[in-house]
C-alpha cells in the first residue's frame, strides 16, 4: 500500500456544461492546491498518452468514456459517472461499458468508483459489478463564495446541462409553459445545447417567455441561477447531479424526479426545498409539482462533503490502495 501522493494526474474530462466537465476542473484545481501537476486529456486521447497509462507513479482519473482504457492502465481510478442507458446510447455501448466496469473491479491496476450510492446500489443489484468506493461529485469553488450584492428578483425557471432527450425537458416543456401562463413575470432560462434544441424551438412556437442562452461562462451561468426560483432537470436515472447541488448553493428551489443519485444530495429537504416530478411525467402532475417548488423557501444546505478538498482528500485515500507498482491490493493478495 503506498503513502505517497502521486507525482502527476491525469484526468479525462469533457466540455459540456456540468457533468463531467465541471467534474475535472474542480478536481484540478484540487490537485493543484496541494502542488500535485495535473492535465485534463479528452477521452479519445487517453491511448495517445500510453507511457502515462503505464506508469505507477502517476495517478489517472478516467471517466466513464474512457474506462476503456482500463485493462492497460495502472494506477488507474475508473469513473462510473452514472447508469449507461440503452435508449439513449444504444445496446452496443451499454455493453461495452458494462465491461469496461467490469474490468476495472478485476484489472491489477483499477478501481471502480461510482459517483453516488444510487450508481453504486444500480450497478450491483442489475450488472454485478461491485465499486470500490462512492465519492460524491465536487461542487466548484465558485459556487461557495459568498453573493456580496443584493439580493436579485428571482424571475426564471432555469435548466441547465446537455439538450438532448434523456434530460426529459421535452416533457417538462408543456407544464412549464403552463407555470409561466399561471405566474406572471416568471420566466424560462434554458442553458446548454444538443440535439433536442430545435425540437425544443418547435414546442414553444416562438414564445419570448423561453430563454435559450446558449453555452455561457461559470460566472454568467452562476449569476443566472441567482436569478432564479426554480431549476429543474429530469434524467429519471441521473447519476449524482452536480447542476442540483450547485442551483441549491445559489439558492433555487429545486424539482427533479423521484429517483437518482441527486436525491442523495440534501434528502431532509425533500418535500420542502426539493421537490420531486412524478416519473409519469403527466402533464398536471409536473405542473403540481413546480407549483408547489414556486412556494417554498430556500435555506443554506452543508456542502462540507462535496467542497473540492474533501472530495480530493477521498480520491487520495483511494488512491492509497495501490502499490508502489500501480497495482492494487486486493489483486495482490489473491
Amino acid at each position: 500500500m503506498t503513502t505517497i501522493n502521486p507525482k502527476r494526474v491525469l484526468i479525462t474530462g469533457g466540455r459540456e456544461i456540468g457533468g463531467v466537465g465541471s467534474f475535472a476542473d474542480s478536481l484540478r484545481q484540487g490537485f493543484s492546491e496541494l502542488g500535485i501537476p495535473v492535465e485534463i486529456v479528452p477521452p479519445v486521447h487517453i491511448f495517445r498518452r500510453w507511457r502515462e497509462l503505464r506508469d505507477p507513479e502517476i495517478l489517472k482519473i478516467l471517466s466513464t468514456t474512457a474506462v476503456f482504457a482500463a485493462p492497460f492502465s495502472r494506477r488507474a481510478i475508473c469513473m462510473a459517472h452514472g447508469i449507461p442507458r440503452a435508449d439513449y446510447q444504444g445496446w452496443l455501448k451499454l455493453l461495452a461499458i458494462i465491461a469496461s466496469f467490469k474490468l476495472a473491479t478485476i484489472c491489477a491496476g483499477t478501481q471502480l468508483v461510482s459517483v453516488s450510492h444510487f450508481t453504486a446500489a444500480t450497478l450491483r443489484a442489475v450488472f454485478d459489478v461491485h465499486s470500490d468506493a462512492v465519492i460524491h461529485n465536487p461542487v466548484k469553488p465558485s459556487y461557495l463564495e459568498r453573493n456580496a450584492e443584493l439580493p436579485q428578483e428571482r424571475r426564471y425557471i432555469t435548466y441547465v446541462g446537455r439538450l438532448i432527450t434523456a434530460k426529459n425537458l421535452h416533457r417538462m416543456f408543456p407544464a412549464i409553459r403552463d407555470l409561466l401562463n399561471q405566474a406572471p413575470g416568471l420566466r424560462a432560462c434554458i442553458i446548454g445545447e444538443g440535439a433536442l434544441r430545435s425540437e425544443l424551438e418547435l414546442l414553444i412556437d416562438g414564445d419570448p417567455r423561453f430563454e435559450f442562452k446558449g453555452t455561457p461562462d461559470d460566472n454568467t451561468v452562476r449569476e443566472l441561477l441567482r436569478q432564479t426560483k426554480v431549476f429543474v432537470s429530469g434524467n429519471e436515472v441521473e447519476g449524482f447531479g452536480i447542476t442540483y447541488l450547485e442551483a441549491m448553493t445559489q439558492g433555487c428551489i429545486i424539482a427533479m424526479p423521484a429517483s437518482g443519485g441527486g436525491l442523495e444530495i440534501a434528502p431532509d429537504r425533500v418535500g420542502g426545498a426539493v421537490q420531486l416530478l412524478p416519473l409519469s411525467w403527466d402533464r398536471a402532475e409536473v405542473l403540481a409539482t413546480l407549483r408547489r417548488a414556486l412556494l417554498q423557501s430556500w435555506s443554506p444546505i452543508c456542502t462540507t462533503n462535496f467542497t473540492v478538498s474533501s472530495v480530493v482528500d477521498s480520491y487520495l485515500q483511494v488512491d492509497r490502495r495501490f502499490s508502489s507498482q500501480g497495482r492494487t491490493i486486493r489483486n495482490e493478495e489473491r
